[in-house]
């Protein structure tokens, strides 16, 4: 039979993970999100936890776990806030991931001990300003000048890009042509500080607002030819089996949100009192949480499942779509129902709520909308 429970190492991950959340995270996380500050204590205290190293081997520095710890993590923190989420989602899936899954024995020693400490940070740069959701349409070019790559273009929405403690951003550029006419597209690894690599002025956000997420964009930059990560022409194809997994985390952070929104309004609801009783013996808005934690729950098994094939190395592609959508959808409902329990403190920054409502959307939208979720999910089902 199909056992759901986690086993004592697993839930023991969740468990020290929650805890963090609840006690370190949740008192002080509102302060940095109002000022639009990245968290580097919290980030630091994340590395001495060994979050950023659990899918990596030991000899790395990692912790020798799996995507699904990672993921588990990522859902306790999701609960309390999607800011310091984030941080970490994108810090392994797409700051070091390609590393280990693509680069070389020298890169990975490199970078990935590190990354692997929560003491440095690297960026994915796929998207850019005129791309969006079609990845394939890079205009940054990469030429090869000798013993060095030339880069020239830019990138836009860059994850933990811009911090104090970023060392490097993989970035997909065109470096040729196909026999067929299409594009050669590579990854190249860009420290930071490379001279004509410039990190823009952080974005202005709806939500996240405790993340760092700036533009890129590179002049005459030129970096070392073995900054090549993978194999030469193969960078849109190495970053969409990355986009698949970060899917998955993704979608465990979603579940956290949506989580952590049936959460406070449990407390909300035993507290406040309208027309004589507390508004939770009212059944209209008993419903209404009932079908929040439904949507959670649901969305919880749908990443359970993707993040199992992807363990045992089946294709997972439809499933991590299909709980990407659906945990985000279900993230983004919880959080409007969680505003409306809370009426007009729903509306104020000081309840997490409103932190949360603000901070769902962008869970419909990174890493493939919800409209490219239906698109590959219809193409494994052989809609072409």
């Amino acid at each position: 039979m199909i056992d759901f429970r986690l086993d004592e190492e697993y839930e023991s991950l969740r468990k020290t993970v929650e805890d963090f959340a609840r006690s370190e995270v949740a008192p002080v996380i509102g302060g940095f999100y109002e000022r639009e500050e990245f968290p580097y204590d919290l980030v630091a205290q994340m590395g001495r936890m060994g979050l950023f190293g659990l899918p990596f081997p030991e000899e790395f520095g990692g912790m020798g776990g799996d995507y699904f710890a990672l993921c588990l993590a990522l859902e306790e923190l999701g609960r309390v806030d999607s800011s310091l989420a984030v941080t970490l989602e994108a810090g392994v899936s797409l700051g070091a991931m390609p590393i280990h899954r693509f680069g070389s024995q020298a890169q990975k020693e490199k970078w990935l001990p590190a990354l692997c400490a929560g003491e440095a940070l690297g960026g994915f740069g796929l998207t850019e300003p005129g791309g969006g959701s079609d990845a394939g349409a890079t205009r940054t070019t990469a030429r090869l000048d000798g013993d060095s790559w030339v880069i020239n273009g830019s990138k836009s929405f860059i994850t933990n890009s811009g911090t104090d403690i970023t060392r490097l951003v993989t970035v997909t550029a065109v470096t040729g042509a196909k026999p067929d006419g299409g594009k050669e597209i590579s990854a190249i690894i860009v420290p930071s500080g490379t001279p004509g690599f410039t990190v823009e002025q952080k974005y202005s956000k709806v939500g996240w607002n405790a993340s760092d997420t700036h533009g890129l964009s590179f002049s005459d930059c030129r970096v070392p030819a073995e900054n090549l990560v993978g194999e030469r022409g193969r960078g849109y194809a190495q970053f969409l089996s990355i986009l698949d997994e970060g899917r998955v985390a993704i979608s465990a952070l979603s579940v956290g949100l949506a989580q952590g929104c049936v959460d406070e309004c449990l407390r909300y609801v035993r507290e406040r009192q309208a027309f004589g009783a507390a508004i939770g013996t009212y059944q209209a808005i008993q419903f209404k949480i009932a079908d929040m934690e439904t949507r959670a729950h649901t969305a919880r098994l749908a990443y359970y499942q993707a993040a199992a094939k992807m363990l045992r190395g089946e294709p997972f592609k439809k499933e991590a779509s299909i709980a990407k959508l659906v945990s985000s959808n279900a993230a983004m409902d919880n959080a409007r129902d969680a505003t409306q329990i809370f009426g007009g403190y729903g509306f104020m920054n000081e309840y997490p709520v409103g932190r949360f409502y603000r901070d769902a959307k962008i869970l419909e939208i990174g890493e493939g909308t919800s409209e490219i979720q239906r698109m590959l999910i219809a193409r494994e089902l052989g809609l072409r």
